[in-house]
C-alpha cells in the first residue's frame, strides 16, 4: 500500500519581490521535513508571484476607456479592471462585482486571477494586488532546479491557485504550473 504524507513547510517568512524561493524552501526543509527523491512540492501561486515581482500598486495604474466602462458596469475599481484586461485574452462575461475572463495563459477564471489577499500593502494609501506568474511552468522548473541543486534530490513542483468559479459559485484548486 502506498503512503502519502502531507506537510506545510514551517518557518517561511513573508515573501517579497526578489526572494529566492528555492533557497527559502530548502533551508526550511530540514528534519523531520526533509525532501526525498520523487517528492512533490506544491507551492501557492501567491508566493511565486510575490517572489517574481508580479505585484502591482493600483495607484500606479491608469485605466483605459474600456476599463472605465467595464468598471462602471461591475462596480469594480477601474485600475483593477485595467489590470484584469491587461492579463486577459478576452472578457467572457461580467456582472456587478465579477468579471469572468480567459486569462492570457488560457485559464477561465474570475478577475484574471488577480488578488489582494495575502499581499503586503506596503506604504499607507497604496493598494497592492498580485497577478499570476508570467510563465508558471517556467517558474516551476526554476524552483525544481533550485531545490535539486540545494538538496541533491529530484522533486516535482506544482504551482497551485484557487480559481473562483463563474460568479463566485464555489472555488476550485488548479495547478497552473508544473515541472518534474
Amino acid at each position: 500500500m502506498a503512503e502519502i504524507t502531507l506537510f506545510a513547510v514551517p518557518g517561511l517568512p513573508e515573501i517579497r519581490p526578489g526572494d529566492d524561493l528555492a533557497a527559502l524552501i530548502a533551508s526550511a526543509c530540514q528534519d523531520p521535513y526533509s525532501l526525498r527523491e520523487g517528492d512533490v512540492v506544491a507551492v501557492a501561486q501567491k508566493i511565486v508571484s510575490k517572489a517574481e515581482g508580479r505585484v502591482r500598486a493600483l495607484e500606479d495604474v491608469l485605466p483605459s476607456a474600456e476599463a472605465l466602462r467595464l468598471a462602471a458596469e461591475t462596480g469594480k475599481d477601474p485600475r483593477l479592471v485595467e489590470l484584469i484586461l491587461g492579463e486577459s485574452s478576452r472578457v467572457l462575461r461580467w456582472r456587478p462585482g465579477t468579471i469572468i475572463v480567459e486569462h492570457r495563459l488560457g485559464f477561465v477564471c474570475a478577475n484574471a486571477g488577480i488578488d489582494r489577499s495575502n499581499v503586503a500593502q506596503g506604504e499607507p494609501g497604496r493598494t497592492m494586488v498580485a497577478l499570476l506568474p508570467e510563465d508558471p511552468d517556467r517558474s516551476a522548473r526554476v524552483l525544481r532546479d533550485g531545490l535539486g541543486r540545494r538538496l541533491g534530490v529530484r522533486v516535482a513542483v506544482l504551482i497551485l491557485d484557487t480559481h473562483g468559479r463563474a460568479f463566485r459559485f464555489g472555488a476550485v484548486g488548479v495547478t497552473i504550473g508544473v515541472a518534474g
